[in-house]
């Protein structure tokens, strides 16, 4: 096992550079460690819309080591329990979903952090540490991880200033989806209304400093999005690819 501290995705983040990444949802350590070898710049291991858990995700970092990928892992929920233990296996990079308020965004930074920056239970041997081999962990970990809020409903949009503004907030990341549901045009979030919201949280996020970043798996969508100035773009996921490349080969042979 390799240390992956210093975090150099966090560092890029915090520089707002351009990171290309891939949606991870099949729950597989097999996919995982496939597309590991395609040199995205980060994978998003989901545990929201996907049947992942902590075994599970353990599997998939398991497989991942050595990639040149970051993993980031969404919990299920803005909740310190499953953040620790998610923290304790080994992610450093966290996307944590479904943010409305300036202290929801506190909240999700504390249980990131060991105190007294924060609430995160201290464990002794764990894969995060390295098995306690990582040398002053405990002084040096709550400034390597990265914790990424996604803003995915109207009251995240009014509250997106408060929550850019908390301090361990590195970056916002645009669920456009379920923002298109809130704002009343599900499954269309090519609406103007949808995209309007989309580029008002780009700007005020990026007005406090903060990286953004949004899913957009349409080739289209995604060089726009880039174009826009978006900082770490998810262009693709592995059920559609996986789902695309299954249809297309069953209709080559028909």
């Amino acid at each position: 096992m390799t240390s992956s501290l210093p975090n150099r995705f966090r560092q890029r983040i915090l520089a707002r550079e351009q990171v290309i990444g891939f949606w991870m949802s099949m729950a597989s350590h097999i996919t995982a460690e496939l597309a590991g070898l395609a040199g995205y710049d980060w994978l998003l291991l989901d545990g929201e819309h996907s049947p992942n858990d902590v075994p599970m995700f353990l599997q998939q970092l398991q497989a991942l080591q050595g990639s040149e990928s970051a993993p980031v892992g969404r919990p299920s929920i803005n909740d310190p329990v499953e953040i620790k233990r998610l923290l304790d296996i080994g992610f450093y990079n966290l996307l944590v979903p479904f943010i409305e308020s300036g202290e929801e965004a506190r909240r999700a930074v504390a249980a990131t952090r060991y105190p007294p920056a924060g609430m995160r239970g201290v464990a002794g041997l764990q894969r995060s540490n390295r098995y306690g081999t990582v040398p002053d962990y405990l002084a040096t970990i709550n400034d390597n991880i990265c914790v990424l809020l996604q803003i995915e409903s109207a009251r995240g949009i009014d509250a997106v200033d408060d929550i850019a503004a908390v301090d361990g907030v590195d970056g916002i990341f645009i669920g456009p989806s379920d923002l298109a549901a809130a704002l009343g045009h599900i499954g269309n979030p090519a609406h103007p209304d949808v995209q309007a919201a989309i580029r008002h949280l780009y700007d005020r996020a990026t007005a406090h400093g903060k990286a953004v970043g949004i899913l957009a798996p349409v080739p289209d969508d995604a060089r726009r999005y880039l174009a826009m100035g978006m900082h770490f773009v998810a262009v693709g996921t592995d059920l559609g690819v996986f789902k695309q490349a299954t249809f297309a080969l069953r209709d080559a042979f028909r």
